[in-house]
Formats: structure tokens, C-alpha cells, sequence
């Protein structure tokens, strides 16, 4: 069984994050620790299921069936549950939830608080435009989506990041044993919520369409058989 070098692995997991670390994963879990408080160990158990293991699942599925689509893994079901899935899940993950949450998130965190009232919707408006032109541009070759995210933007994405998860630890706003429980959801059942707010970064619904791109990548790094790509998921 081929075993991929440590390098193709930092690569992987490179993508992986990059792919993944969208608006979703910078809102909701900040959100989640502003609500659950002292409670937060508890909800991070519920966030991790959904957001960290059912994405992992589905990584595995795709790699175990050996379909190259999620169109050709919901073929097991059937036909018209192929087409239903596939329209619904890309529906989802595309302009009915998360493209809109990801520009008008990358918007309200980059330029937002330095306009005016007046200035608000014409800017959010070029914004837009020019965000999803651009990464229309990037996308025209998918071959070359890995080598962006990859090698360039996650690199440079994971050092700003660094940063700020440097500053927070030095200087962090308080006790967290000390920290109010400001959700009542977080009080009553913090893991439930923890559960669902994970589910709400779309990752596990993600994995399906994303575990193409992946599984073809492996395939380019003389991964062919279907239990080396499992294997190689699982580590």
C-alpha cells in the first residue's frame, strides 16, 4: 500500500483547511464561545461531531464507494434521488446559503465599519461584484484550484490567523470558568446546541462536493486504490 510522504500530507491537510475555513467556521464558533461561556468545553464536544467528524465521514464515504461525484455515490439510491441531491446539496453550499453569508461576511469583517449609512449598499454592491469575479477567474481552472488554496492563499491565510490566536492567548478578555452563560440554549443542553451550531458551517454537506476534488488530488499523487485513499483520509 503507497503511503504518502509527510510534504503530500501537509499539502492535503493544507487544502483541506483552506477548502473548509469559510464564514461558517470564522462565525459560528466565536459565536458559540461568546454564548456558552463557562460552558464551552461542553458545546465544543457538539461542534466537533458536526462540524469536524461528519465532514470526515463524508471524505470517507466518497473514498470507500470510489464514485469520482456525488451524483454517481446518490446513484446507489437511485436516479431521481441522484438529481435531487445533487441540485439540493450544490443549491446549499452555492447562492442559496453559503455564497452569500461568505462575501457579505468577508465584507462586514473588512470594510463595513469604515463607511457610512449613505455608503452601505453601493459599496457592499462592488463588493460583491468584484469578490465573485474574482474568484470566478481563479475557478476557470480547477486543476489549478489546489495549487491557489494549497500553496498561496491558505499559507498566507494560516499565518494571519496564527496571529491572531497568538494575541488572543497573551491576552485574552478574561476567565473563562468566570464567563457568563449568555444563550439559554448553552445553559439547558450546551452539547445539543454546541451539535447544531456545528451543522450550521455547512462542512458536512461540504465534504460531499468537496471530496471530489480531494479524491482527485490523491489520484494525482498515485493514490489509486480506494483503501489507500481511506487510509490515507483516516490519518
Amino acid at each position: 500500500m503507497k503511503k504518502l510522504s509527510w510534504k503530500e500530507y501537509l499539502f492535503l491537510g493544507s487544502m483541506l483547511f483552506g477548502l473548509f475555513f469559510g464564514a461558517g467556521n470564522l462565525i459560528f464558533p466565536v459565536y458559540l464561545g461568546q454564548l456558552s461561556g463557562a460552558n464551552v468545553s461542553k458545546s465544543n464536544i457538539g461542534f466537533l461531531i458536526t462540524a469536524v467528524g461528519l465532514p470526515l465521514l463524508g471524505f470517507i464515504s466518497m473514498g470507500v464507494s470510489g464514485k469520482d461525484s456525488l451524483f454517481g455515490l446518490a446513484l446507489k439510491v437511485g436516479k431521481k434521488f441522484a438529481y435531487f441531491m445533487t441540485i439540493l446539496l450544490f443549491l446549499t453550499i452555492g447562492p442559496l446559503f453559503a455564497l452569500p453569508r461568505l462575501g457579505t461576511t468577508s465584507f462586514e469583517v473588512g470594510f463595513a465599519h469604515y463607511l457610512s449609512e449613505s455608503q452601505y449598499q453601493i459599496a457592499l454592491v462592488v463588493f460583491i461584484v468584484t469578490f465573485y469575479f474574482i474568484a470566478w477567474y481563479l475557478a476557470r481552472r480547477p486543476s489549478m484550484v489546489v495549487d491557489y488554496i494549497g500553496k498561496f492563499l491558505n499559507p498566507l491565510f494560516l499565518a494571519l490567523l496564527g496571529i491572531l490566536l497568538i494575541i488572543s492567548w497573551i491576552q485574552p478578555m478574561g476567565d473563562i470558568s468566570s464567563m457568563a452563560v449568555l444563550g439559554e440554549s448553552y445553559k439547558r443542553a450546551p452539547v445539543i446546541s454546541g451539535f447544531l451550531a456545528g451543522y450550521e458551517t455547512l462542512d458536512a454537506c461540504g465534504s460531499l462536493a468537496f471530496g471530489t476534488l480531494i479524491i482527485t488530488t490523491m489520484r494525482r499523487l498515485e493514490l489509486k486504490e480506494n483503501k489507500e485513499i481511506v487510509f490515507s483520509i483516516g490519518i
